[in-house]
């Protein structure tokens, strides 16, 4: 028998619900209090922990929903932009705002993404999607051939995560897509001055 399908306020809450989730672990680290979380979703205690009885499925519920909108932010961006290194671009851009890059490395210790079949199997999913728009920037000449998958994905985890001090998130999070923007321009392969005889 298939599950009911959610009705439309419990899709929103579960997303919200997620979405602060998201937020708080990666600001906050994955101990943050799940009442803090519910008050973000706006959304009563009640109704987090109907949908997650305990902090281990919430947080499982988060790395899948982070790695899904990975795979599907990639196929996304190489449906947008014809040129290979735009697609990478344009993917680097929507994970930082989707914070996927800050929000999977602070779950590394508590949540087993290799163990899990689930969750190794969206790993996979994603991994790959990824690597793809990376190989296909380096196959078409953008991307230099010494730049790497663990190169990009490793620089964007770095971009993402919040810098410590008391900025505020939003400064923050300008300071990110700043330094994303100098990464990205710094990728672009371009022809190197020849060497005087």
């Amino acid at each position: 028998m298939e599950p009911k399908p959610m009705r439309a306020d419990a899709r929103r809450n579960l997303e919200q619900i997620l979405l602060a989730a998201r937020d708080m672990i990666a600001e906050r680290g994955p101990d943050v209090p799940l009442d803090d979380i519910a008050r973000r979703a706006g959304v009563g205690s009640a109704t987090l922990y109907r949908r997650f009885p305990d902090r281990d499925a919430l947080l499982h519920a988060v790395a899948l929903d982070a790695l899904d909108k990975t795979t599907a932010t990639a196929a996304a961006a190489t449906a947008a932009e014809s040129d290979p290194f735009e697609a990478l671009a344009r993917y680097l851009r929507q994970a930082l705002e989707l914070r996927v890059s800050a929000v999977l490395p602070a779950l590394i210790d508590v949540v087993d993404l290799r163990a899990d079949p689930q969750l190794s199997s969206a790993r996979e999913e994603s991994a790959t999607s990824v690597r793809r728009l990376v190989d296909d920037a380096r196959a078409c000449g953008a991307l230099p051939e010494d730049v790497t998958f663990m190169d990009v994905v490793t620089m964007l985890v770095r971009i993402a995560r919040p810098l410590p001090g008391s900025l505020d998130a939003g400064e923050k999070h300008a300071f990110a897509r700043r330094h994303l923007e100098l990464f990205i321009r710094g990728l672009r392969a371009t022809a190197r001055p020849q060497r005087p005889e």
